[in-house]
């Protein structure tokens, strides 16, 4: 659903299966991301952990925080994320 209302707006997506994927993408070439956007649930390294590495290395990429776990959300707001 997100991908399809990403593209309706006119972004291009790149799905990573994982936050180690999503990473590899960032080193490739994270110029060209305006916004990550993850879940927090997710195998190996959950979305938080994800979200803190992209902002020690790359601080002016915004990251977007979804989850259907609404419990999990409100558990990541003292990790700093609104």
């Amino acid at each position: 659903f997100a991908t399809q209302s990403l593209a309706e707006l006119g972004y291009v997506t790149v799905w990573a299966a994982n936050a180690q994927e999503a990473l590899a993408e960032l080193e490739h070439d994270a110029a060209r991301f305006d916004v990550v956007f993850s879940d927090v649930v997710m195998p190996g390294m959950n979305g938080v952990a994800l979200a803190k590495l992209i902002r020690q290395e790359y601080p002016d990429l915004p990251v977007v925080l979804t989850s259907g776990y609404s419990s999990v959300l409100v558990e990541s707001v003292p990790d700093g994320f609104e």
